[in-house]
């Protein structure tokens, strides 16, 4: 049965005043959403609506509905009460203190998981792209945790399961079987990790990647925490592979912290090889006054897709807890000096994988009839204001379901 949504707030276009400041402009509408969960009819609120299957949104904003790029589901302590972080020296010590806890932690990680991805909805997120330790010491028990978890909400989110080595992929001769059993066992995108700083050996994890990931046609999801020099040549080496032995699907780097301190010439010159070759950059905004930013705003001039995740939260790498995909936004705006109309707005598209409801010259191009009915609906002007001020009490739409 379709239904309509009364009294919707939609951005239309933008003013620009006399002293250069620019102003949204936004008005309400009815909109229909048909059985199969997409818009049908979007018409002006003065508009008279005769069908008794009404919901009225009160001049709440519509947003499209968040997209979180880079999760771990099955890492999180979320449901299991207070626990800090032990510390640790190194990346090796910190993977040992995981290891530790992963037999424990696997018999708990489906209501974990739940409780994640219910914060997650709360916030407005639709879609969420999660990685799933796969790794000698319990094997594929979180990766069948996660989907139990997964399916419980599939009413009103869509997923996607990186199968993530995060013990390394070399270090242990079984982990490309246990990689080739993650995806046939509901994983669908391979993962790699740091083949420098972990695998001790660039060429060789890259190249047992490539294997497997031709073997099953699947996309690669690599994360690179690897700085300076190392992080950059596991870049340009991957895409040098992709080309020579002709890999057809597609590329996500995480992180890419390698691409931080190049300079701005050669940071423009490598965006340009990412997006010859279609790989995306999947950023956590992790800022810190002992690291830079990776180039977000050269990576998109040039055309590079780039997206936003809120990574793993209160686990054994963090106690710190928000899990806001839109905080992300907010934090990136923040740190590299964002406060206008437009930039503000536009930067709403690192969470939305692409989709803006204004242009960069302030025409409307979302929401539009037939699009796919999926809206995050907030107390806001504009998204300008959103992305500034954080609203909360979000209310999700996911193909035309609500979740509350």
């Amino acid at each position: 049965m379709s239904a309509w949504l009364r009294n919707v707030r939609l951005e239309t276009g933008e003013i620009t005043h006399g002293d250069g400041s620019i102003q949204t402009k936004t008005d309400l509408f009815h909109i229909k959403i048909a059985k199969e969960g997409i818009i049908q009819t979007i018409v002006p609120a003065s508009d008279y609506i005769s069908d008794a299957d009404t919901i009225d949104m009160k001049g709440k904003l519509a947003l499209p509905a968040f997209k979180e790029m880079h999760n771990h589901l099955d890492k999180t302590y979320l449901s299991s009460g207070w626990k800090a972080c032990r510390p640790v020296n190194n990346l090796s010590e910190r993977l040992a203190v995981e290891a530790a806890e992963l037999e424990e932690l696997s018999e708990s990680v489906t209501k974990r998981a739940s409780t994640m991805i219910e914060l997650h909805l709360n916030n407005g997120v639709n879609h969420i792209r999660t990685h799933v330790n796969i790794d000698p010491f319990i094997r594929l028990k979180n990766l069948e945790g996660v989907k139990k978890a997964l399916q419980a909400y599939k009413q009103y989110l869509t997923y996607e399961i990186v199968a993530f080595p995060q013990h390394g992929l070399l270090a242990h001769e079984e982990m490309p079987g246990l990689l080739r059993q993650a995806l046939e066992s509901g994983a669908t995108i391979l993962g790699a990790l740091d083949p420098a700083g972990i695998d001790k050996d660039v060429e060789q994890s890259l190249q047992v990647t490539m294997d497997i990931a031709k073997e099953y046609e699947v996309d690669v999801d690599m994360h690179l925490h690897d700085r300076g020099h190392a992080g950059f040549y596991t870049m340009e080496k991957w895409l040098d592979m992709v080309k020579e032995q002709d890999y057809k699907r597609h590329t996500a780097f995480s992180h890419a912290f390698g691409l931080s301190k190049l300079s701005s010439r050669a940071q423009k010159q490598f965006a340009k090889k990412l997006n010859d070759y279609d790989a995306e950059i999947m950023s956590t905004i992790p800022i810190s006054i002992n690291h830079q930013l990776i180039p977000i705003d050269i990576l998109e001039t040039e055309g590079v897709k780039v997206a936003l995740g809120c990574d793993g939260f209160y686990d054994s790498w963090s106690p710190y807890f928000s899990g806001d995909i839109l905080e992300k936004v907010h934090n990136f705006c923040d740190y590299t000096g964002k406060s206008d109309e437009r930039s503000l707005r536009q930067s709403l598209s690192l969470i939305t994988q692409g989709v803006t409801p204004l242009n960069e010259k302030g025409k409307q191009e979302w929401p539009a009839v037939g699009a796919e009915a999926s809206f995050v609906f907030v107390d806001a002007s504009c998204s300008a204001e959103t992305v500034a001020r954080l609203p909360k009490n979000r209310l999700l739409m996911h193909k035309g379901k609500l979740y509350n």
